[in-house]
């Protein structure tokens, strides 16, 4: 995730980062602005179309579609938004169950082993389910928590594993009743949490929708040359390019902020959350 001072105007107009779309568009940027340049020489220089030409009133049809193509790339990113923020709170909702169920084993004071056990168990619950939410593998086979086997879903398997050292615990009459209802919803949010980032994770936006989007945006600026070079010329080379660059952007951004748990720019910083349920979760039981 990128961190940014939000006030400073002249760093956002004239740097270029590595995640600007500019950087993204610009040989398609160049490719329309080829484009377009061809489309005006041919209109005035070799057809030599006049101003009475019916090509000229294609405008209209960019300014009835133009309401709707601002309507749709709203709601587009709008969508892809509400699934970024919607992942930082599913991770905001782990950290704080992990700092929950860690502040409650501490206070039942159970014993050094058994610290020893959730100190590790905890984060690594945290560490699986980043890497389960990223499709890698698991590879920390053998530990502490317990057998993993990496072709079955190992968040799961951490889970089962915290819930019967806690289980085993009651048993022994380490942890009563009381502290075992106290625990017991920190137990079950671990697994609403890998649901909810799966559920962000599964679904994305429907294919259709997505696709419909960018043939729109294509056919948009594509067609927009052959009313514009009446009026403006070869201006129409810049202009349409940078419409393009807007347009395009748009569609960009929602598509890298709609899958906010990989390795983009824009991505939520899911690596340093886990290492900060790491620190704190120890900094309890250790």
């Amino acid at each position: 995730m990128i961190e940014y001072n939000p006030k400073s105007w002249f760093t956002f107009i004239f740097r270029i980062h590595k995640a600007d779309t500019f950087r993204k568009l610009l040989p398609l940027m160049i490719g329309i602005a080829v484009y377009s340049w061809i489309i005006v020489y041919l209109e005035t220089t070799v057809f030599k179309l006049g101003e009475s030409s019916h090509i000229k009133n294609i405008g209209l049809v960019h300014t009835i579609l133009s309401f709707v193509i601002s309507m749709l790339l709203v709601f587009r990113t709008n969508t892809a938004y509400d699934r970024w923020w919607e992942a930082r709170r599913v991770l905001g909702s782990l950290t704080n169950t992990c700092r929950n169920l860690a502040i409650k084993l501490k206070a039942i004071n159970i014993g050094a082993a058994d610290k020893q056990f959730f100190a590790a168990g905890i984060p690594m619950y945290a560490d699986a389910l980043r890497m389960h939410l990223r499709n890698e593998r698991w590879t920390n086979l053998n530990s502490i928590v317990a057998n993993i086997d990496a072709d079955k879903h190992v968040p799961n398997q951490i889970a089962v594993a915290l819930t019967g050292k806690i289980y085993h615990l009651h048993r022994e009459g380490v942890i009563d009743r009381e502290e075992l209802l106290l625990i017991g919803p920190d137990l079950a949010a671990l697994t609403d949490i890998i649901g909810a980032g799966e559920r962000i994770k599964t679904t994305p936006i429907p294919f259709s929708y997505s696709v419909f989007i960018k043939k729109f945006i294509f056919f948009f600026v594509m067609t927009l040359p052959y009313g514009w070079s009446f009026s403006l010329g070869y201006l129409v080379v810049p202009l349409v390019a940078f419409v393009l660059f807007v347009l395009a952007s748009l569609e960009l951004i929602a598509e890298e902020i709609e899958d906010p748990f990989g390795y983009d720019a824009n991505d939520l910083p899911v690596d340093r959350i886990c290492s900060n349920i790491h620190k704190h979760v120890g900094e309890l039981l250790n």
